[in-house]
């Protein structure tokens, strides 16, 4: 083939890539691995086969490790955590800035290992997800650098239980591992059973480092292996990457338990293309973003949104582009689309495509396939509905499915109709109109005129079933760290009994709920008395029944217009709570007196007015931040409202515990349904009327009373809320974070541990964390 011949066919030959150092390396293992604990290798157990997807071969034979493993390996970690977590920021850093430079020193060992057990081809390998490896160690040694003098108030979880995908095995590794360890905590980590290998290799360069023998242990297995680290009751954090339907597995199984818990989960992202884009870049944009590493990728823009103008004519370049895709051996440096991992994937990949295929047009290049290996052709599927079984479940390989929008409101409507909400992609020149169109977009990560963009300095998960938590960034160290203030057992409080001489006033006084800004009876129609410890009836409480909530999380979700308010607008309102508050200041005093029979309520009164003062000025002062990305543009992290959340107040202070958790919620634009101190409701009662006179839009704050447990479950199952708070006297904690799995939302629970709410718990920021998600958008800049 002469030169020209060349550029008139674009054909070009072969360029292998060399295994022979992989090879060497596996046959100095016999090809037989056991797990690293402890700093030492075990002897290999029962073992299962890893193979090479490309060719079929077999590489190595991997240990199965059971729960005794898991106990040995999350001893070791145990006891080494302590005094790695004593040890200086800078001496860890030095630990990892070590790692760093062993991943740059092996990294073509490890690109090679990867793509022969993975399948991913060489030039991905190679030149992303290695060199993204490296940089993220070398990230976090800054961050323990920086530790000491910049997160003082915080520290160490402790023992971390990793469970890592087999898409990105080992950069989902350096992921979970460097912010883990920068900050003190030790890991033992599960990779994928059909990927395991590049784990391996690390912890041979742990040991290179010097890293302390427990600080990173490494047990291979296959579901089991990551049960028995989730179950684990000396584990004190549990971070996930995988598919949807396990995540909820693990949440359910750790609910109660204390654990923390991240999770990075599946998605069906959009890619959307407005008739001004640049459709050349568009179409080569897309070819990254789905199919990349044959569309395994979480994040992938499997979903195209093409304006109805131009999706004719982008089709038909987007056909003519994949027709030039080269589907073939990964180590060959010139093919684009590698192997799948595992045969069951492909499998997989193949009966979805031949059942959900049918509702559209499949179109599949005429590329041949290797006749060995588990390979899928890139594949375009048009015509199909919003709701066809393609465009809503999660393909998890080298396929696009493809639907045409008429306007930017359709685009957004059709681009947030998943469960999902891990990425999206915003293709257009118009660059007024993508940054318009990002913050309307449920996703965690936006790309703008690119798309797959990845850095340790950004903030990377997801919202809705794409789960919660991130990874990269100061967002993602608050996942491996906690308060370093010790809490208290809660000492539970009961309502006052109903004496043997009641007092009663002639006149009757009925508290209802407030719900969507209007005063509203239980439906149930069934109330409590609430009495004073002298034996005084205060009046009556509603019981809030599962309808309840149903009207209530409906008038939340309707008053979705509170997130689009201006910070100022919402720091104005909350000022004027404050001030109304302080005009009824010895009523509400009075109120707390009668109902706990202490003296603290003008105590509490004075407290509450001085936190929606605070909140107040938080609102429109929590700066997002450009993140340092070594790219031309720039990665804004903003704060986002979570949405609808479910608030159950404390017993302890009714007025002051409710007034902490609705004021950080809504300052932030979110909207709320609380649940009212169970023993002294009357306070939140008599609030709603200040909210009445505040200028408050309707449906942001609502207010249930009752007994927690009696609505709880409800509360916490519901599919249009999105987060729920439990600082309840009722320990409801795993049943929260159980019935939470439904649709994944978030929680922050007491686990029954007091706070003190007159005291700097009571604020600050750790409940903007809660009351905000950030969304990273990417925005490169320039011609």
């Amino acid at each position: 083939m002469t030169i020209k011949d060349i550029f008139e066919t674009m054909d070009w030959g072969t360029a292998p890539e060399s295994d022979g150092e992989a090879q060497a390396w596996l046959e100095g293992h016999n090809r037989r691995f056991g797990l690293f604990i402890d700093g030492k290798w075990t002897s290999p157990g029962n073992t299962f086969a890893t193979k090479n997807p490309g060719t079929g071969e077999t590489l190595a034979e991997i240990t199965q490790a059971g729960a005794d493993d898991v106990e040995l390996a999350v001893r070791a970690a145990r006891k080494a955590q302590p005094g790695w977590a004593k040890l200086s920021g800078h001496q860890r850093a030095r630990y990892l800035y070590a790692l760093a430079r062993l991943v740059q020193k092996h990294s073509r060992l490890f690109a090679v290992l990867e793509t022969m057990d993975n399948g991913k081809p060489i030039r991905e390998s190679r030149d992303i997800d290695v060199p993204l490896v490296a940089r993220h160690f070398y990230y976090h040694a800054g961050m323990a650098q920086l530790q000491e003098a910049e997160l003082p108030d915080r520290e160490a979880l402790g023992v971390a239980g990793q469970i890592v995908p087999w898409n990105f095995p080992l950069l989902m590794l350096a992921w979970k591992i460097a912010p883990a360890i920068a900050m003190g905590n030790t890991v033992v980590l599960k990779p994928a059973e059909y990927t395991s290998l590049t784990a391996l290799l690390f912890a041979e360069i742990c040991t290179e480092a010097g890293l302390p023998k427990g600080v990173v242990n490494i047990v291979t297995g296959d579901g089991e292996t990551g049960a028995a680290i989730t179950a684990h009751e000396d584990i004190d954090k549990i971070a996930f990457t995988g598919s949807t339907e396990v995540g909820r597995i693990i949440r359910k199984a750790t609910a109660g338990t204390g654990k923390s818990l991240t999770l990075e989960l599946g998605g069906k992202s959009p890619y959307v293309v407005f008739d001004d884009a640049d459709i050349d870049s568009a179409v080569e944009g897309l070819v990254d973003a789905i199919w990349f590493n044959q569309g395994q990728v979480c994040c992938a823009g499997s979903r195209l949104l093409v304006q109805e103008g131009i999706a004719e004519r982008f089709h038909a370049k987007l056909k003519a582009r994949m027709d030039k895709l080269r589907v073939g051996d990964p180590l060959d440096k010139s093919i684009d689309v590698g192997a799948i991992a595992d045969r069951v994937q492909l499998d997989q990949i193949t009966a979805m495509v031949e059942e959900g295929g049918k509702e559209g047009e499949v179109y599949q290049p005429d590329c041949l396939l290797p006749n060995q290996g588990c390979y899928y052709p890139p594949t375009l599927i048009t015509g199909l509905a919003p709701s066809s079984y393609l465009m809503q479940e999660e393909i998890f390989g080298p396929v696009l499915v493809s639907m045409t929008f008429r306007t930017p409101a359709e685009a957004v409507e059709l681009a947030n109709n998943t469960r999902y909400g891990l990425a999206a992609t915003v293709w257009s020149e118009n660059l007024n109109l993508a940054l318009d169109i990002a913050p309307k977009l449920a996703a965690g990560v936006v790309w703008l005129n690119t798309t797959n963009a990845f850095d340790a300095a950004a903030g990377f998960g997801g919202v809705r079933e794409s789960g919660y938590g991130r990874e990269g960034g100061w967002e993602g160290l608050l996942a491996y760290t906690k308060p370093k203030a010790k809490a208290k057992q809660l000492t539970p409080i009961t309502a006052v009994p109903a004496p043997k001489d009641a007092q009663v006033d002639a006149l009757d006084r009925t508290a209802k709920f407030y719900i969507g800004g209007k005063q509203a009876r239980p439906d149930g129609g069934y109330s409590r008395a609430i009495w004073s410890p002298k034996g005084k009836l205060l009046g009556h409480a509603g019981l809030a029944n599962r309808k309840d909530v149903r009207n209530a999380v409906e008038a939340a979700r309707g008053a979705g217009g509170w997130a689009k308010s201006t910070a100022h607008l919402r720091a104005q309102i909350l000022f004027y709570i404050g001030e109304n508050l302080s005009a009824r200041a010895d009523e509400f005093a009075h109120r707390i007196n009668e109902m706990t029979g202490k003296r603290h309520g003008a105590a509490e009164v004075e407290k509450s007015i001085d936190r929606l003062f605070t909140w107040a000025a938080w609102a429109d002062k929590y700066d997002g931040a450009i993140k340092p990305v070594p790219m031309r543009g720039a990665a804004l992290a903003t704060h986002e409202p979570v949405g609808v959340i479910g608030a159950f107040c404390p017993d302890d202070a009714p007025l002051l515990g409710l007034v902490s958790l609705m004021a950080p919620a809504i300052a932030m634009g979110n909207r709320v349904v609380l649940a009212a101190s169970q023993p002294y409701p009357l306070a939140a009662t008599d609030f709603y009327q200040v909210l009445d006179t505040s200028d408050l839009p309707a449906g942001v704050v609502n207010i249930l009373t009752g007994l927690h447990t009696d609505f709880a479950k409800a509360l916490a199952g519901h599919l249009d809320v999105d987060a729920v708070w439990s600082q309840s006297g009722a320990d409801l904690s795993a049943m929260i974070e159980h019935e939470s799995a439904g649709n994944l939302k978030r929680t922050w629970v007491n686990n029954a541990r007091a706070r003190d709410w007159f005291g700097a718990e009571g604020e600050g920021r750790e409940f903007l964390h809660h009351a905000t998600e950030v969304k990273t958008t990417w925005i490169p800049w320039g011609e």
